[in-house]
């Protein structure tokens, strides 16, 4: 191994993993991919993160770290000769983390779906995929069992997203339109705020690669109705050496805040239509479950802290119908990167934040808060002492 090389614990399929091997590969930094369903990961990883999931990575110096987004902001910090994420404009730098939250939770109502039911063209692939995460059994007839059972789970997790027979038909309408949208954009400009990615993109790609434009049913999809965007997922996953006239013509540069362009400006309106109502149901619905609750009690394991992700069902209006969806305590982690970025601010910049989000249908986002904070600790959701 080379002397600074990453172990990257994770799957080919999964939607967190793939933001975090894009930076990798993006940015020329040593890695190596290790399957999550191997045996170093089970054995080293899991008892140290005290719970299965992905993304891990392995730091060169031993360090575990995990979550796509803690990676990201650890990653940026430690590698930053290979260029930032973030900017020091404030109005982007808002958009960008608007775009982390939707991409890394509001699209995964599509991303279920397209994923989960069209077993005709996407079972024999996802079958082949899922061997990253189950572990290695003698016989074909033991993988069976292992992917009905893996899969059983996650088919009947997709009602959570909000995922159902109702529902569906526009499910397809509103990812359409969201392809269309985002055709529109990335035809002009090479990646979401300019000439170079940021945490906006990175969150984006993560559902955008793994289920819409990896799994067989929404890739065809995307590549024939969307190429642009197909083509926007092959920049964020290709080496950092690979670039091509839109990027070499924007020069590395990101927009002028006072110049964003209509492209941008529609996709942040249609981030209003599809998902604002839903983190302000979830905001709604988290504020009346933790009256009279203590954080400690909250932190314990099994009442809504730590291996407990979801804490209920929040019901909300989306696209002519009253839809539900689970509510999860890690979103609002995201959401809170924020509503601290613009407490941050100057007046003068939260002001022009406002104006930008406002004029798009989203100056509400801004104000939503949960009563207790969720933070971070040992690579865990808690919810922080007031």
């Amino acid at each position: 191994m080379a002397e600074k090389t990453y172990v990257l614990y994770g799957m080919m399929a999964s939607l967190y993993t793939a933001k975090v091997r894009a930076w990798f590969r993006f940015h020329s930094v040593p890695f190596i991919e290790v399957c999550a369903g191997s045996q170093e990961f089970t054995e080293t990883i899991v008892p140290v993160t005290g719970r299965w999931i992905i993304p891990v990575i392995m730091t060169p110096d031993g360090t575990i770290l995990q979550d796509g987004t803690a990676i990201l902001d650890w990653l940026d910090k430690k590698e930053e000769n290979k260029g930032s994420i973030h900017t020091n404009q404030p109005v982007l730098q808002a958009v960008a983390h608007l775009f982390e939250l939707f991409g890394g939770e509001g699209l995964l109502r599509p991303a279920m779906h397209y994923r989960w039911n069209f077993d005709e063209e996407n079972l024999s692939f996802l079958k082949l995929s899922f061997r990253d995460v189950l572990p290695i059994v003698p016989s074909e007839e033991m993988y069976e069992e292992l992917f009905e059972h893996a899969s059983g789970r996650m088919r009947k997790a997709t009602r959570f997203f909000g995922v159902n027979p109702d529902s569906i038909p526009l499910i397809e309408a509103a990812y359409d339109e969201f392809m269309d949208l985002a055709e529109a954009h990335f035809s002009e400009h090479p990646f979401l705020l300019g000439s170079r990615p940021t945490i906006g993109d990175y969150a984006l790609f993560g559902p955008l690669f793994a289920h819409l434009g990896r799994d067989p049913k929404p890739l065809a999809l995307m590549q024939k109705r969307a190429p642009a965007l197909f083509q926007w997922l092959e920049r964020m996953n290709a080496p950092a050496g690979i670039k091509n006239h839109l990027m070499v013509a924007g020069e590395g540069k990101l927009f002028a805040e006072d110049a964003l362009p209509q492209t941008l400006l529609a996709l942040m309106r249609y981030v209003a239509e599809e998902y604002l109502a839903e983190i302000t149901a979830h905001v709604d619905f988290t504020n009346t479950w933790l009256e009279g609750k203590s954080t400690s009690e909250l932190n314990d394991a099994g009442k809504g802290g730590l291996n407990q992700r979801m804490i209920g069902f929040a019901e909300f209006p989306w696209r002519g119908q009253t839809l539900s969806t689970g509510v999860m305590h890690y979103r609002f982690w995201l959401m809170q990167r924020l509503t601290d970025h613009l407490s941050e601010q100057s007046p003068e910049n939260q002001a022009d934040i406002r104006s930008l989000f406002a004029s798009t249908g989203l100056e509400k986002i801004l104000d939503l808060r949960i009563t207790k904070r969720v933070g971070r600790k040992n690579n865990q959701e808690i919810w922080e002492e007031e």
